[in-house]
């Protein structure tokens, strides 16, 4: 089955524009925004969009790449929005992990501080899911996959993909085992896998002859190659798959979407107080 992540991203943003409208006002989501390219202006083009499917209003907030350290989080602490997301990567000068810190926990609908990151990590009833975690989580339920027990290989460490991955599947009772640049061969663990997360960032990594049939394969990675976008699972994995989710139109609608539900559940809090 291969996943259509922009059709249930409409079923999410649906679910989320109903609860925001039953709030006192729309839900206000800053961008916080200092490096620009050509892939931050789609990310933000879409967000822009999405937001208002899902009932929100959204507030880019620009500043040069030679902004401080100290101007972005003083903007962050002054923002009276219901949450506030960093649009990663920031300036190489600025150290984006303090930027992100500042982001009230209150605030943190992309799960980007240390604080709402540990809160996941703890398990927390009420953590939030990084955005990317929570789309997984989405396809899962809608698949029925079963998780718990599964031997599952999360491709790359990185804070936004592969990390906040690894630390859910531990968390659902999985056999989780993390490749890195530095693991070498992948093919081995990979042909032992039910269950592939990769967010590496590599064009294609992942040929049929990797996987076992029937395998779940959860694309999260993008790269641009020849001018397009591609995933780091070469498309004709998908004939041996049993759940495949292609890049583009696969877990990043997805998890854009859960990104502003995450938005609608924290003002939910701060508005219902």
């Amino acid at each position: 089955m291969i996943i259509d992540g922009r059709a249930l991203a409409k079923e999410v943003l649906a679910r989320t524009k109903a609860r925001a409208e039953k709030l006192a006002k729309p839900p206000q989501v800053v961008g916080i925004v200092a490096n620009e390219t050509p892939a931050t202006r789609s990310y933000l083009r879409i967000k822009g969009n999405r937001a208002a499917d899902a009932g929100c209003v959204f507030e880019e907030l620009r500043f040069t790449e030679d902004v401080s350290e100290a101007s972005l989080q003083e903007a962050i602490r002054l923002s009276q929005a219901e949450a506030v997301i960093v649009q990663l990567p920031l300036a190489s000068a600025v150290d984006a992990k303090e930027v992100c810190n500042a982001i009230p926990i209150l605030k943190d609908a992309d799960v980007l501080s240390m604080a709402a990151r540990e809160k996941f990590e703890r398990g927390d009833t009420d953590a939030l899911l990084p955005p990317v975690v929570g789309a997984v989580r989405e396809i899962f339920l809608r698949t029925n996959i079963e998780i718990k027990g599964k031997k599952t290989v999360v491709i790359g460490g990185g804070w936004l993909v592969g990390n906040p991955c690894a630390v859910w599947l531990k968390q659902q009772g999985a056999i989780v085992t993390i490749l890195t640049e530095e693991s070498g061969d992948v093919q081995p663990a990979l042909l032992d896998a039910d269950i592939v997360i990769s967010g590496a960032g590599v064009p294609h990594l992942i040929k049929p002859e990797f996987l076992k049939r029937g395998v779940v394969v959860i694309d999260a990675g993008a790269s641009e190659s020849q001018g397009v976008v591609v995933g780091d699972v070469d498309p004709a994995c998908a004939e041996i798959c049993s759940i495949f989710t292609p890049v583009p139109g696969g877990v990043g609608p997805l998890a854009v979407a859960m990104l502003f539900e995450n938005a609608v559940t924290l003002s939910e809090k701060t508005m219902n107080t």
